[in-house]
């Protein structure tokens, strides 16, 4: 295995003695063919601006040589961090594990699979350090199969809408943060599966970063049943109240329906004389359907409020941390 070099220079405007400037954040979870060369890529980059940096590496319960691997190069050089779960809670869980233990004052996230160049990190930091609150990276020339690519349209589509951020890609990991743009909504980071769009639904400014992708060096986790899913988590986590407002959508449609049935059965019988039985038991059923929508959107206002109230499970549990000790938040 190669030897890896990690240099820490410091910068004129840090926040604190030891505080480093850059705090990158990764979640890995079966990484030992790449995890090595995304921190040897991302600590020179980092060493190349000339800015302080730590890098967070979060070991999601990999069942591989991955944690091995962080052990010795946390031996070769103390300023890589590396915090292992006790299980696979999850990408999202395990990047607030790194986010809670971040002390830069800009907070990048990328994934450990290499998708993505770590040679572009100035890029995004850069663009912090001119204003913006968040650095979106948005993938160029993206080596995904349209089994990928279809899906991330939808998805990029409905928190588009959700959250009135105008951006490309909400798929990218590889993405900085203004740490003051971030701690708002730290308490939700894992629980919701998409970490920039919940800071930019805060109303952060951003600024969009063309990045180089690669393709995945092994098979995709992404099934198509867990994009489905994905699918169905934006909705759930972004659309205000969607089941009141498919309860509302369905009860105002079926009641306008038994209103018109009902209408029509009324003029039949006046004009045939004849009763209508089938149109008012028609009419009947739409009205009982209707009901049953407002109804539905009832319910869906208690869960609503009852969600809010019992997700206080915790999101991960630690079993070993290497480095500094975290900051607030661990769950």
């Amino acid at each position: 295995m190669t030897q890896i070099e990690l240099v820490s220079r410091p910068v004129g405007a840090a926040a604190g003695p030891g505080t480093p400037h850059v705090s990158v954040v990764i979640p890995v979870f079966d990484e030992e063919r790449t995890v090595e060369e995304v921190v040897r890529l991302a600590a020179r980059a980092l060493g190349q601006m000339g800015r302080s940096f730590e890098l967070i590496v979060v070991d999601d319960g990999s069942r591989d040589g991955t944690w091995p691997i962080l052990e010795r190069l946390h031996r070769e050089e103390p300023s890589l961090r590396a915090v292992r779960l006790k299980r696979n809670a999850g990408q999202h869980p395990a990047m607030h594990a790194g986010i809670a233990r971040a002390r830069g004052q800009i907070v990048v996230t990328m994934d450990g699979d290499l998708q993505n160049s770590p040679a572009d990190l100035p890029k995004l930091v850069e663009a912090i350090e001119t204003g913006a609150d968040v650095a979106s990276g948005r993938r160029i020339s993206r080596e995904d199969s349209w089994g990928r690519t279809l899906p991330s349209l939808l998805i990029n589509g409905m928190l588009r809408r959700f959250t009135g951020a105008g951006i490309s890609d909400f798929g990218c990991a590889f993405n900085a943060y203004r740490r003051d743009a971030v701690e708002p909504v730290l308490g939700a980071i894992g629980k919701q599966k998409f970490t920039k769009a919940l800071v930019l639904s805060t109303g952060a400014s951003v600024v969009e970063v063309d990045l180089d992708h690669r393709a995945r060096r092994d098979r995709s986790r992404y099934s198509p049943l867990r994009l489905t899913r994905l699918a169905l988590h934006v909705l759930a986590g972004f659309w205000p109240r969607p089941i009141q407002v498919a309860g509302i959508l369905v009860g105002a449609a079926c009641a306008l329906a038994a209103v018109a049935v009902v209408t029509w059965g009324v003029v039949v019988w006046a004009l045939r004389g004849d009763f209508p039985g089938l149109l008012f038991l028609a009419g009947l059923v739409l009205g009982v359907l209707g009901l049953q929508g407002f109804i539905m959107a009832l319910v869906g206002e208690y869960l609503n409020r009852i969600q809010r109230d019992v997700e206080g499970r915790p999101l991960y549990t630690i079993d070993r941390e290497l480095g500094a000790p975290g900051a607030a938040g661990e769950e």
